[in-house]
């Protein structure tokens, strides 16, 4: 439960909700295979090619996740924050459980 909680409130509710925001184009094929985005320059280049976010979007992203990792593990204890903890905790009970990352343990 502590892991979907901190995804929730750490990842989640960040920068990654304004990358998530807008229109999500329509595909009929199902892989987006058949999107394209034309750009200023006039190239044509396939949705799978496209970069989805710029490195300013990555490091503001990345730096407002490493806040609030940095901040949920500092105030942890906190009575006050637990409560808010317990309030998102109802939210993120309804994700999926989560599964060890073997990949992600190995050197």
């Amino acid at each position: 439960m502590l892991a979907k909680v901190m995804a929730m409130m750490c990842v989640r509710n960040t920068k990654l909700e304004d990358i998530h925001a807008g229109l999500v184009p329509v595909t009929k094929t199902g892989d987006y295979s058949d999107v394209v985005v034309v750009d200023a320059e006039g190239r044509k280049i396939p949705w799978p090619e496209v970069s989805h976010i710029d490195d300013d979007q990555m490091r503001a992203l990345m730096k407002d996740i490493v806040n609030r990792l940095y901040t949920f593990q500092i105030r942890i204890d906190d009575p006050a924050f637990q409560s808010w903890i317990d309030r998102w905790a109802v939210v993120a009970g309804k994700w999926d459980d989560p599964e060890l990352d073997q990949g992600f343990t190995e050197p």
